[in-house]
């Protein structure tokens, strides 16, 4: 099966939820194998915080032949996030009304806005129906706005390591990674690279929460007792700095940090508990038992609060990321939850 980029174009004015607006946006997305007939056989994916459109580079083995989505019964697509830096509209772009490059000047996103940019996407595309939206971490905190704001839309959700509203302590993560860019002192210039080395500490503390003690004992523990300085912890998290600083850029870090502090489903919907009730997808939550960043209560809330939700755990080393590494666990649950489902038409 071939997987193809394309461009969506919204030529309007596109109003966003913190009061500003675009003057209208691209997003880039990613398609892989082919609609049914009956086009009910849709998976949407949507991605973390430093995702692209191109799942198959950070959920390969979701897509492959034998795994849950077998691109040869469904038709996956992946949306690059309004405000991103992988050929979606973003700081980084040009600004039709200035002709230069918005920097700075990029209005304040939500999840909310993210999703409506989403469906007017789907709309273009004539999808009446979605077999099924997952997402994890920040794309999970998408898909499940996505599902209360069209709940008819989806047969399935699948929401991994994510939650109803950010928490004190990831927003208190964010913003300590938000000072260390702010410190730098390019930050405040109008350039592809401020703040990129502030975004290199930012993104060394992002790890510590992504990931758990355990792993870390595991995977950057010293062979010998005599050292000194040099340490394996040291090198690898200024590797992951550099890392991020080679295919991202600051100004689209801190939107979509923000983005996420923001998430709260409650939001004028009465409460958090009214908005998860008027999910009408059959669910699946997962959760990292040693996630310290969506500790295992937020996914467990979820599934409470959303009617005949089911709830998966996976035991990991790896804390948050364990979602991106334990593949054979998390393919197996969502292999057995959407598994044994027909592709129905939703009326």
């Amino acid at each position: 099966m071939n997987k193809i980029d394309h461009i969506f174009h919204f030529d309007q004015e596109f109003e966003l939820e913190a009061g500003e607006a675009l003057p209208g946006f691209q997003l880039k997305y990613t398609t892989l194998g082919q609609l049914n007939s009956d086009r009910n056989n849709i998976v949407w994916v949507c991605h973390a915080l430093t995702g692209s459109s191109d799942f198959t580079e950070w959920w390969k083995d979701f897509f492959t032949e034998g795994s849950p989505f077998d691109p040869r019964e469904y038709f996956i697509i992946c949306a690059n996030v309004l405000g991103g830096c992988y050929g979606s509209t973003g700081p980084l772009s040009i600004n039709p009304k200035t002709g230069k490059n918005y920097f700075h000047d990029f209005p304040k996103l939500t999840n909310r806005d993210i999703v409506r940019a989403f469906d007017l996407l789907k709309q273009e595309l004539g999808f009446q129906q979605i077999h099924t939206v997952i997402g994890g971490s920040l794309g999970g905190q998408q898909a499940l706005e996505w599902a209360i704001f069209q709940p008819r839309l989806f047969q399935n959700l699948v929401l991994v390591a994510t939650n109803a509203r950010h928490s004190p302590w990831g927003i208190a993560f964010n913003e300590a990674q938000r000072m260390a860019i702010a410190a730098d002192k390019t930050w405040e210039e109008n350039d592809l690279r401020a703040g990129i080395e502030g975004m290199k500490a930012a993104r060394a503390m992002a790890i510590i929460s992504y990931r758990a003690y355990t792993g870390f004992e595991k995977t950057q523990s010293e062979k010998t007792n005599e050292k000194l300085d040099g340490f394996r912890a040291s090198s690898y998290q200024q590797y992951q700095g550099e890392k991020l600083a080679n295919r991202f850029n600051a100004y689209t870090y801190w939107l979509l940090s923000e983005a996420m502090d923001s998430h709260n489903v409650g939001r004028r919907r009465n409460s958090i508990e009214d908005a998860l009730k008027k999910i009408e997808a059959d669910t699946l939550v997962v959760g990292i038992e040693s996630d310290i960043l969506f500790p295992l209560r937020e996914q467990q809330f979820l599934a409470d609060a959303i009617p005949l939700a089911k709830f998966e755990k996976i035991n990991s080393l790896f804390g948050h990321d364990g979602f991106l590494v334990e593949f054979d666990l998390l393919k197996k649950i969502v292999k057995q939850f959407v598994g044994q489902k027909p592709l129905i038409i939703i009326k």
